[in-house]
C-alpha cells in the first residue's frame, strides 16, 4: 500500500483548498478509503469515508463542508474542503481501508 497526499497550504478563513491522495499497491476500485487529520496537539481524528460504492460518511465537524470524492480511473481519492476554519489546521492523512496505512500526510493551515 502507497500513498501520497497533496495539495495542502495556507488559506485564510473561509477559504478552500482541494486534497488528494494518489494511491498505488492495491486494488483501488475495490477498497474503502479515508481521511484523517491531526491536530497540533491532538490525536488522530476521522473526518470522512468513502467505500467502493460511493457511498460516504463525514464526522459531524465537517459536515456540510467538506466533500470526499474518488476517480477509480486514476485510483485518487480526494478532499474538497470549502469554508476552512482555524480549527481545521492539520496535517491531513488519507488511510487505506478506516484503519489502515497512511501516507505521510499534507499541512493545512488556516489563518488570517
Amino acid at each position: 500500500v502507497h500513498l501520497v497526499e497533496s495539495g495542502g497550504g495556507l488559506v485564510q478563513p473561509g477559504g478552500s483548498l482541494r486534497l488528494s491522495c494518489a494511491a498505488s499497491g492495491f486494488t483501488f476500485s475495490t477498497s474503502t478509503m479515508t481521511w484523517a487529520r491531526q491536530a497540533p496537539g491532538k490525536g488522530l481524528e476521522w473526518i470522512s469515508t468513502i467505500y467502493s460504492g460511493g457511498t460516504t460518511h463525514y464526522a459531524d465537524s465537517i459536515k456540510d463542508r467538506f466533500t470526499i470524492s474518488r476517480d477509480d480511473a486514476k485510483s485518487t481519492v480526494y478532499l474538497q474542503m470549502n469554508n476552512l476554519k482555524p480549527e481545521d489546521t492539520a496535517v491531513y492523512y488519507c488511510r487505506y481501508g478506516t484503519l489502515g496505512a497512511r501516507g505521510q500526510g499534507t499541512q493545512v493551515t488556516v489563518s488570517s
